[in-house]
């Protein structure tokens, strides 16, 4: 028998760390746990459903611990070559009990979490459903990660072989913690996130509403920990795409090698920082049950000093005494400045003596000398007192005011800068997400040497999440609780989809890319289908064309920044499989970093605009908005018009997207394709901000129908020409397409009233073009001549749009719907503020329409507040 044999407790390598760690993991959770239900059960006299499931979560932390602990006696942490032979079985045993445990583990953890947040959202509908639904993706993804794990050999007896056995298949346990990386990261993001608009919105003082957002928070460290635990798999992932490129792994991708590279050192760190996300979880999950302990030992640290003693502090009674003095609870009533974003407010807290105290209310309550023997709820009272009142000045954890916030489509150029800035911001770095897709879609598809075919579904699931989502999601969000409500649903649902590109890539999955561009496209939709609209109504209705080019311009500029960075950051080494793996810490960065933002515009003080109030800002003197032909409104032609227009455009643009490469490549096989792919992107951005400018003088119908001419004119010319000369029409054809989705965008909104917000839903379907037309353009460009050919494509499609623009310029009712008509003002500029009524000022001005003998359409009538507290038309 070897030496080493006899004296497991001589760790070597990573063992000594992994055991210390594991060790004080175990202390300190079970002092939490333990602390936690003394809390309740003691002080508070009340177990709930939330204290058994923490319960459950400690049991199968230790056998976590357990295993990891008898893994690391018998070679975990050791290199292959150090772990003797006769350890081996008992080593795979201790690693595959600890695989098996670990999703329980969090699934047992977070579903407490999410019960104990269950307990204050009755008066919450949508926070309910958000927990009730990360519930079900906890315990469905969490119970499908399980029986993959324990069943990763088939037969499961193979798991314990050195070596496969013929007749057993395996999956690579790293593809399996790979796999739920996203999973654990985005309910981890929900859990921190969900409560803080609730908690932030309750009257409460300052250091104890701070104390309780902090509490809450601690889940960051948890999110932190689970990072850091998948970067100790780089090793095996970067070993993985190696083999995949030189062509020595199993076309499924999903069989295990015979002889394992190492597993007992590189998956030592890996297993210890798992229990260390466990063991913190729990730790953090305990953190508000402690409260009872804090406010009974700790009673100044929970109030500030001018708060007054509690009667606690007062009364000399021995724990467990009964107090028979009823004391008047302050209730954690919800503020209603985010009644927008959480539906139906609390009810007033009623008088009510029965039933047990609401957790929330145990919670944030500094009084404990009414706990004992038996809790019932005290005598509660509206946030009346002085102490508890919220203040006229909003404080911090108030964040912002948003009661009287002016209606966006009534404000001057001047109010709407802030607002159309922070939306341009989105508009930036969706522009930049797209970038760095893309980029990383063809770095993928060379490192896994995949066909043409594959290559353009990746491109097309992307835009068939722009068909999906809007009309989901995306109207729902919309119609009912508003634009920023869309952003941060569009940016929190864009930021869990570059999650998934971290297996995505290392696995080089074909599905896995397939569902990231989808849900990464999903989110982006979302927040499109607010943000170009808010852009084009937020402010002056004259110039919807000019803020929406430029803030476009901003987001084609983040288009044309992020591949340059890519390519010099990530991919200097061709074809390197280490430089797909080095992407995954980019897109978690921009993944949390996009999180962030969803939380920030959840708080931002963003205008909004109802449906009544935009039909009331689209009614004009000339009834241009309700004209109809052919017994249809004018509107819904143009809107439809539009869409069919929106849809052919994106769809050319896309096919010229995706062609560049191979057309470079067929009449200048010698030229980069990545820099003269940034100068055609470069033409793009630069017209947009040139557009923006001519719009104050020319019409903006007129500008679309020459870019839509434009492009058709250049891309003809590309088809025919080679060279420099070929290369020039394609570069001027990205130009001519640059304004042209902005143009047609807020020209199809014009006029439609309350409609506007279901015209914003349909005009961005229409981008799902994208999908449809590029496999066309694919299957014919067969050759270099069939290459040059295959733009016939993109022209056709810009034939087909430019109908839209024909109809606007052509059809009088038309024009009169979508040209921009400045307000009328005051000789001196200034927006009046008369009282005159309504129907005085529409017969004032069709009188002055008569008499100045102009029958065209030509004021627009709407009736504003303005600061003065009178109207203007």
């Amino acid at each position: 028998m070897d030496a080493a044999d006899t004296h497991h407790g001589h760790f070597l390598g990573r063992s000594d760390a992994v055991f210390a760690v594991s060790i004080i993991m175990a202390a300190l959770s079970t002092l939490f746990v333990f602390s936690r239900l003394v809390s309740r059960a003691v002080i508070v006299k009340r177990i709930s459903v939330d204290d058994y499931l923490i319960a459950v979560a400690w049991i199968i932390a230790f056998g976590l611990w357990f295993s990891i602990c008898y893994g690391a006696a018998w070679g975990l942490g050791r290199h292959e070559w150090d772990v003797p032979t006769s350890w081996q079985q008992d080593l795979r045993k201790a690693n595959y009990a600890f695989t098996v445990l670990y999703q329980p583990a969090l699934m047992a953890l977070k579903t407490s979490i999410l019960s104990f947040y269950l307990t204050f959202s009755t008066t919450h509908r949508i926070f309910k459903w958000a927990c009730i639904t990360t519930l079900v993706v906890v315990n469905a993804g969490g119970f499908a990660l399980t029986m993959v794990t324990v069943f990763q050999c088939r037969p499961v007896s193979a798991v314990f072989q050195a070596v496969t056995p013929a007749n057993a298949t395996c999956t690579d346990i790293v593809m399996i913690y790979l796999s739920s990386a996203p999973l654990n990261l985005i309910t981890d993001f929900a859990i921190l996130f969900l409560p803080m608009p609730i908690l932030t919105a309750m009257h409460l003082p300052r250091k104890q509403k701070l104390i309780l957002v902090i509490t809450f928070g601690f889940g960051v460290f948890v999110t932190a920990v689970d990072v850091v635990r998948i970067a100790y798999l780089q090793s095996a992932s970067e070993t993985r795409l190696a083999e995949i490129q030189n062509n020595v792994h199993d076309n499924d991708g999903a069989s295990r090698n015979a002889v394992q590279t190492d597993f007992s050192w590189y998956a030592s760190f890996s297993f210890m920082w798992s229990v260390i996300e466990v063991s913190v979880g729990i730790m953090c999950a305990c953190v508000p049950g402690l409260k009872p302990l804090a406010s009974r030992f700790l009673p100044h640290m929970l109030r500030d000093p001018g708060d007054g003693p509690s009667k606690s502090e007062s009364i000399s009674a021995p724990l467990g005494t009964v107090d028979t003095t009823e004391t008047q609870r302050i209730p954690s009533v919800p503020d209603d400045v985010h009644h927008r974003d959480f539906g139906s407010q609390s009810e007033p807290p009623t008088n009510e003596d029965e039933g047990p105290m609401g957790m929330m209310d145990f919670l944030t309550t500094p009084e404990m000398n009414d706990f004992p023997n038996g809790i019932e709820r005290t005598q509660t009272a509206l946030t009346n007192s002085t102490r508890n009142t919220a203040p006229e000045t909003p404080t911090f954890f108030q964040f912002v005011n948003m009661k009287n916030q002016k209606c966006m489509l009534h404000m001057t150029n001047r109010e709407s800068l802030f607002p159309v800035a922070m939306v341009t911001v989105l508009f930036f770095i969706w522009g930049f997400e797209y970038g760095l897709l893309d980029v990383l879609n063809q770095e993928f598809q060379r490192v896994a040497h995949m066909s043409a075919g594959k290559s353009t579904s990746i491109h097309s699931a992307y835009f068939a999440g722009y068909l999906v989502g809007p009309l989901t999601v995306g109207r729902l969000v919309l119609k009912h609780w508003g634009f920023k409500a869309c952003f941060s649903v569009g940016l929190a649902t864009f930021g869990c989809g570059t999650l998934i590109f971290w297996p995505a890539a290392v696995l080089t999955s074909f599905p896995a890319f397939i569902i990231t561009n989808f849900i990464v496209a999903f989110g982006l939709s979302i927040l499109e289908t607010a943000a170009n609209p808010f852009t084009a109504l937020c402010g002056p209705a004259e110039y919807s064309e000019v803020r929406l080019l430029l803030s476009q311009g901003v987001q084609a500029t983040g288009s044309v920044v992020a591949p340059l960075i890519a390519h010099k950051a990530f991919f200097h080494r061709a074809e390197d499989a280490p430089s797909l793996v080095d992407t995954q810490w980019a897109y978690l960065g921009i993944s949390l970093a996009t999180i962030l933002l969803a939380v920030a515009y959840h708080y931002l003080p963003l205008p909004e605009a109802s449906d009544e109030e935009l039909e009331d800002a689209s009614e004009r003197m000339d009834g241009a908005n309700k004209a109809k032909t052919g017994g249809v409104g004018v509107i819904w032609i143009t809107l439809g018009i539009a869409v069919f227009s929106q849809f052919c455009y994106v769809g050319a643009q896309e096919v010229n997207s995706t062609a560049f490469d191979i057309y470079l490549g067929a009449i200048l096989p010698t030229y980069n394709p990545v820099n003269y792919m940034a100068v055609a992107h470069t033409a793009f951005t630069v017209m947009r901000f040139v557009a923006a400018g001519l719009v104050f003088w020319i019409k903006p119908r007129i500008l679309l129908l020459g870019f839509f001419t434009g492009a058709i004119v250049f891309g003809a010319l590309a088809m025919h020409l080679l060279g420099h000369a070929g290369l020039a029409a394609m570069i001027l054809t990205y130009a001519m397409e640059g304004p042209t989705f902005p143009l047609i965008f807020a020209q199809g909104l014009r006029g439609m009233g309350r409609h506007t917000k279901l015209a914003s839903v349909f005009l961005n379907v229409a981008t799902s073009g994208g999908a449809v037309l590029p496999p066309i353009s694919q299957a014919i460009a067969t050759t270099d001549r069939r290459t040059r050919l295959s733009i016939v494509v993109a022209v056709a499609a810009f034939a087909a749009g430019a109908p839209f623009a024909l109809w606007l310029n052509i059809s009088p009712l038309a024009r009169h719907q979508v040209d921009p008509i400045k307000d009328v003002t005051s000789p001196s500029g200034s927006r009046p503020g008369s009282t005159s009524s309504r129907a005085s000022r529409a017969l004032s001005l069709f009188s002055m329409q008569k008499k100045s003998g102009k029958d065209s359409p030509g004021v627009e009538y709407r009736e504003r507040k303005t600061e003065e507290g009178g109207t203007s038309i």
